[in-house]
């Protein structure tokens, strides 16, 4: 029986509790999804983790940026996430904010943010980690979740692919057009026609809550995804444990 959690992650500098979402399932049915702040969403993490030994966490934001901006700034991903509080997402290679641009001359996308898009069907692709403002932006988001995966990890909770494997709890970054595929997701009918393809019914107020917008179905589809079984494969390659992976992009692209 594999029990996920998902989170589909919110970058906001005000936190309503309305921009997040989690989800929880257990071998592929939805049984709990909600609105949350951020610290409500790891609060629910660390709870599912003493209830369930096999979970699987997947956060919407990417755990790391470029090798090449991780080894010249950090040395490692681990002292990434621990000062993360020198990035300035006002000066280059962060672009976004008004007035800014994107800069040229540095790669500006992991190997796994391109091996994600487009997905099948819909165009859709990764945003650069780097930028932090303007649609389907994950800059900020990235810059608000890395102190978290501290928080996990020293819960005892391993960051795949950056842990020894094996271990669970484990926290998996996740790409949620991946596992939506190609469907309008700012339409309600859209989302509607490609729920009631999932099959099994679930409870009436689960199915409203998922339907009722972009964030909350993301999060309740990652969940049934990773619940259903997700392969935890990456390229074996040197940049891999600076920049990590996607779960279920196979090594390939």
């Amino acid at each position: 029986m594999t029990t996920a959690l998902a989170v589909d992650w919110s970058g906001a500098a005000r936190e309503t509790g309305e921009r997040l979402w989690w989800a929880l399932a257990v071998d592929g049915e939805l049984v709990d999804l909600a609105p949350a702040t951020r610290a409500e969403a790891v609060a629910r993490i660390l709870a599912a983790a003493e209830r369930s030994a096999d979970l699987v966490v997947g956060l919407d934001f990417a755990f790391s940026y470029p090798a090449w901006f991780v080894r010249d700034g950090f040395g490692s991903t681990a002292a990434l996430w621990r000062g993360s509080d020198r990035l300035d997402r006002r000066e280059p290679p962060f672009w976004g904010w008004a007035g800014s641009r994107r800069p040229t001359g540095a790669e500006l996308f992991r190997r796994a943010d391109r091996a994600v898009g487009p997905v099948a069907g819909s165009g859709a692709r990764p945003k650069s980690p780097f930028q932090v403002g303007g649609p389907g932006a994950v800059g900020a988001g990235t810059i608000r979740g890395l102190p978290v995966l501290v928080d996990l990890q020293d819960a005892g909770c391993a960051v795949w692919p950056f842990d020894p494997p094996g271990r669970r709890p484990v926290v998996v970054e996740i790409y949620p057009r991946w596992f939506t595929g190609p469907v309008v997701k700012s339409r309600f009918l859209a989302r509607e026609r490609w729920w009631d393809r999932l099959g099994p019914a679930v409870d009436a107020r689960l199915r409203a809550r998922a339907l009722c917008g972009e964030d909350a179905f993301d999060a309740a589809v990652s969940a049934i995804a990773l619940s259903r079984g997700v392969t935890l494969d990456h390229p074996d390659h040197s940049d891999i444990p600076l920049e990590g992976w996607v779960a279920g992009v196979p090594p390939a692209g």
